[in-house]
C-alpha cells in the first residue's frame, strides 16, 4: 500500500462534501464577518462587538452592550450584504447577536 502525503489526504477530506467542509466554509465565513465588522464599526469598537459563529445561515454576532446591539440591530442588513459581498456568494441571510 503506497503512502499519502497528509496534505493530500487532508484536501481530499476537504474536497469532499463533508462536516469538515462546512466547518472550514463557515469558519471562513466568520473570519470575513470579522473583517467586514472592523471596517463598518472602527478600531475603536473592536473590543465590544464580535462575530462569534454561523450556524443555519444565522450569523451569532457578540455585543458588549445593548448600545452595540442597537446598532448592529439598526445596520442588519448592510451587515448581510457587507459579509456576502465579501465572500462572494450568498451564506448568511440573518443576523443574532447577544448581549
Amino acid at each position: 500500500m503506497p503512502l499519502t502525503r497528509l496534505a493530500d489526504t487532508l484536501k481530499n477530506k476537504i474536497a469532499a462534501q463533508t462536516p469538515l467542509k462546512k466547518q472550514l466554509q463557515a469558519s471562513q465565513i466568520v473570519e470575513s464577518a470579522k473583517e467586514f465588522l472592523l471596517e463598518i464599526f472602527g478600531k475603536e469598537q473592536e473590543k465590544n462587538i464580535a462575530a462569534l459563529f454561523l450556524k443555519n445561515r444565522t450569523l451569532t454576532i457578540s455585543c458588549a452592550n445593548s448600545a452595540v446591539a442597537q446598532e448592529v440591530r439598526l445596520r442588519q442588513q448592510e451587515i448581510v450584504d457587507g459579509v456576502n459581498n465579501k465572500i462572494g456568494k450568498n451564506e448568511v441571510d440573518r443576523i443574532r447577536y447577544l448581549l
